[in-house]
């Protein structure tokens, strides 16, 4: 089967071809680790940022504001980021990346350490008070140039991926790996990252660093070229005019359009609540940071099982009728953790909520690997993901100022809890709008069309 997205070259010089039967190659393999690796650092992030965060100030504004740092690149950086991706090649750009994402955390390291010995331990944040403005300030900076990296070798890893497997095996392909991210974002990493924490609170950072320069070198193994294809009757087009394609094919194809909107605020909303998650962890559930790490062991297993049963789900039940699951079921999980902010309850909940996530993910990753050409997928994926990501920061902001606002008038408690009610709202709002714009139908007429002029 030829596949659908081809690149110049995508045997290297060992003559290993891309796969074209039922296994996924020895070039997926070690995309798989390298994702898997870098994955393990970004598990252990989530738990020495916030706690670093909470460590420096108590104000849920500032903290939300690193959240909004993280993610602003997503706004801002998105699209320029897509005519990059299909201008170079894109594993050497996943290489970059890592490699300055590691150099960035080493920085955020040794600032921790020279800053550790006055910070407070994990069960004497309640006496944190004021703000350690050059250490935030260092947070901050390194949250939005790591952020930048992200958009960029994220962007090339997505659009790596079809050249690697055949359009057949995209969804399995994709599940694999986000059932891998799952599992070390959420069940190894993170617990890793509270012990290590525990040790020093700089050593997460450390090792974090590390897996990003690991991640890169197993990327290096990866043999081939993968630069996307052009007309060579074409002349070389300015950058704004690649990036007019990009966004002129998305805004006018009439399933992905509404589906990176939804996508845009079902981040947006998960931020709202997660933008100042540890505070609603240390104050509401009263969780220290290894209990913390638990709470996302439920988002791990969901998300196992998840990557492993949502091809199987969405052909069962259709692709259309899979993602209404994930928009109606999502907004019931907020809710439910809203009234009753039980801890051993909530990790049932991120775990319902992570296999959600989980099925939205590959059937959309994967239609958009299967339709989208691919001189321009780089563009066209990165102007989807400017809607999808960009609203991230501004969920972010939203909910830091609804917690600040909701205190003056109610107890602190109510306030932190007013975040999952607002998100569930959010997605009531998307369910309803959904329904009617992502069916099966249209979804498995988008793939059939492609795969019509593709052969």
């Amino acid at each position: 089967m030829t596949n659908t997205n081809p690149v110049t070259s995508t045997i290297g010089k060992d003559g290993e071809p891309a796969p074209s039967g039922g296994p996924l190659g020895p070039s997926y393999r070690k995309l798989f680790s390298a994702t898997v690796v870098s994955n393990l650092g970004d598990g252990m992030a989530i738990v020495a940022y916030p706690w670093l965060a909470s460590a420096i100030t108590r104000n849920p504004i500032l903290i939300a504001l690193v959240a909004v740092a993280q993610r602003l690149p997503w706004l801002l950086f998105t699209l320029p980021a897509g005519v990059i991706t299909d201008r170079v090649d894109r594993r050497r750009a996943m290489i970059t990346m890592d490699v300055a994402r590691g150099a960035l955390t080493l920085v955020v390291a040794f600032a921790v350490l020279g800053s550790q010995s006055g910070l407070p331990g994990p069960s004497d944040l309640d006496q944190v008070t004021g703000t350690r403005t050059g250490l935030f300030l260092v947070v901050l900076a390194a949250a939005l140039l790591l952020g930048m990296a992200e958009v960029l070798r994220d962007n090339s890893n997505q659009t790596i991926l079809p050249n690697i497997v055949e359009p057949h095996q995209l969804e399995k392909a994709n599940g694999r790996i986000w059932a891998a991210e799952g599992v070390t974002n959420t069940f190894a990493g993170p617990p890793l990252g509270s012990l290590l924490l525990l040790v020093a609170f700089s050593l997460p950072f450390f090792v974090d660093a590390a897996t990003f320069f690991i991640a890169a070198a197993i990327v290096l193994l990866i043999p081939g070229s993968f630069q996307a294809e052009r007309n060579p009757d074409e002349p070389p087009q300015s950058f704004r005019h690649d990036l007019g394609q990009g966004v002129r094919w998305l805004m006018g194809h009439s399933l992905l359009r509404p589906m990176a909107i939804i996508l845009g605020f079902m981040n947006a909303a998960g931020m709202i609540f997660g933008g100042t998650i540890v505070l609603f962890a240390q104050e509401v559930l009263e969780v220290g940071p290894l209990l913390f790490t638990v709470l996302f062991f439920g988002g791990a297993i969901g998300g196992l099982i998840g990557g492993n049963i949502a091809p199987l789900i969405s052909q069962r039940l259709g692709s259309g009728t899979s993602l209404a699951i994930t928009l109606g079921g999502s907004a019931i999980g907020l809710v439910i953790v809203g009234l009753f902010p039980w801890w051993p309850l909530v990790i049932v909940i991120f775990g319902i909520e992570a296999l959600l996530g989980i099925l939205w993910n590959v059937i959309t990753v994967s239609l958009r690997q299967t339709i989208i050409p691919s001189h321009l997928l780089g563009r066209v994926n990165s102007v989807y993901r400017f809607f999808a990501r960009g609203m991230m920061p501004l969920g972010a902001a939203f909910g830091g100022v609804l917690v600040w606002l909701m205190e003056r008038q109610f107890d602190r408690d109510l306030a932190l809890r007013s975040t999952w009610f607002a998100a569930a709202a959010v997605y009531i709002g998307l369910f309803l709008f959904g329904r009617a714009k992502l069916t099966t139908d249209k979804i498995e007429a988008a793939r059939s069309a492609a795969t019509a002029t593709a052969s």
